[in-house]
């Protein structure tokens, strides 16, 4: 009896608890269920992952993207290294293209005149040259002429800013000013090792100079003379299917260079005209030189022409006073917001997209890192960087369906159009929807 109402008991609590054990496992799946129902997404259907599973998939996904730039700034770097090993070769090939994109149009129409396209090329260039040999043929002599009368007015300018030092508000005394100019000849001398170590560098400079304008003049040479051939060439090397892309993007950056320079010469040499017929009128020494370097400045967006401005005042300063260089001030400031609000914009909306501080900044950098020549071959570069850019852009629009879809819409909107022009005022919508 003992042992049968013992397992009887047993029975009857192990029934108690799973009877527990099932309630409260009820309770749990309809609590689970009732947050199942909060967290169903309702236009999927499906579950909301948890918080953990979103961060970790945001940080996977910027793992990934970190890992992904790290990549491409190592490969840029490199890339950079190797340009900066090969720059000798590549600046005359830049400046060679360049200049082609300039004389290009005159070789053109040499051709399309049945010229061969050695003659043709070598006549273009032996103009092109003849110019420039024409513009520096008449300014030196005037430079020749008037430099020592600039000197000396140079001296006298320098007395005057003595005499001012020395005199009310500042009061600067003989001994102080002469203690002064010890002082700066003194680190002068201290530096006279220094200084004749950037002469002889500076004629290594003149010499590599030399040998980049003659490599630059025979490469254009070539670039000219057998241009049309590249396209075949590229076709040949890497095949139809990527010498389309490839052949299409050159052709873009082509035209936005080409377009680039022209519009610079335009500006450049209206900029040029009106501050040289300033300086001319106030009778300032070295007057064709400055148009010039007004004209060369203007190639150089932003930084050139406040270069060649700062130039043209202070020699209008040192040679006619006070009242002349405010005058020329005036002119410059006066010409410049007639560039860059009615010329400039005007001009280069057809040839360049960019926004006036990536112009800047690509200056800068561009000055930084290469000097004057990167300071001039800057924007170029970023206009061609922007080409390659909005061309890369175009084709994910193509593969995702965008580009598709919108001249879809535009096709659509011009076939409304041809329809309410062949509809006119004279026929009905019946006879619309016949046609």
């Amino acid at each position: 009896m003992s042992d049968h109402e013992d397992d009887s008991s047993q029975g009857a609590d192990a029934a108690t608890i799973g009877g527990d054990a099932g309630d409260r496992a009820a309770d749990t799946a309809t609590t689970d269920d009732a947050s199942e129902e909060r967290l169903i997404d309702p236009v999927t259907g499906r579950p909301y992952p948890t918080r953990s599973r979103v961060f970790l998939t945001g940080l996977r996904s910027t793992s990934v993207v970190s890992m992904q730039m790290l990549l491409v700034m190592a490969f840029l770097f490199a890339l950079f290294w190797v340009l900066s090993k090969f720059w000798v070769i590549l600046l005359p090939v830049i400046l060679g293209i360049v200049v082609a994109t300039v004389l290009w149009p005159p070789v053109r129409w040499l051709l399309s005149k049945r010229v061969p396209p050695a003659a043709a090329t070598f006549v273009v260039l032996l103009a092109a040259i003849a110019v420039i040999g024409g513009v520096v043929a008449l300014i030196v002599p005037s430079v020749v002429d008037q430099a020592p009368q600039l000197a000396d007015r140079a001296v006298d300018g320098v007395k005057r800013v003595q005499d001012w030092i020395q005199g009310p508000p500042l009061n600067v005394g003989d001994d102080q000013l002469t203690s002064l100019v010890n002082e700066i000849t003194s680190k002068l001398q201290k530096s006279a090792s220094t200084i004749a170590t950037g002469v002889f560098n500076g004629v290594g400079v003149a010499t590599s100079a030399l040998i980049t304008l003659f490599t630059t003049v025979v490469l254009l040479f070539f670039f000219l003379k057998d241009g049309p051939k590249f396209l075949p060439w590229l076709d040949r090397t890497m095949g139809k299917e990527g010498a389309v892309h490839v052949s299409e993007i050159l052709r873009r950056m082509w035209e936005t260079l080409g377009g680039f320079i022209r519009t610079q010469a335009i500006v450049s040499f209206v900029d040029a005209a009106l501050i040289g017929i300033g300086l001319l009128i106030l009778d300032v020494p070295l007057a064709g030189v400055l148009i010039v370097i007004t004209f060369m400045g203007g190639f150089i967006p932003i930084v050139g022409a406040f270069v060649a401005g700062a130039l043209a005042v202070l020699i209008a300063l040192v040679s006619n006073g006070l009242t002349s260089a405010l005058i020329v001030l005036g002119i410059i400031l006066a010409v410049q917001q007639l560039e860059g609000n009615v010329l400039s914009p005007w001009l280069q909306a057809k040839s360049m997209n960019l926004h006036a501080v990536i112009v800047l900044l690509s200056v800068t950098l561009g000055g930084s890192l290469f000097g004057i020549t990167g300071a001039f071959l800057a924007v170029p570069a970023a206009s061609c960087l922007a080409v390659a850019l909005r061309y890369i852009l175009e084709q994910i629009g193509i593969a995702a369906g965008e580009e598709i879809e919108a001249e879809n819409e535009a096709a659509r909107v011009a076939q409304g159009d041809r329809r309410k022009r062949r509809r006119g005022p004279g026929r009905s919508s019946a006879q619309t929807q016949i046609d």
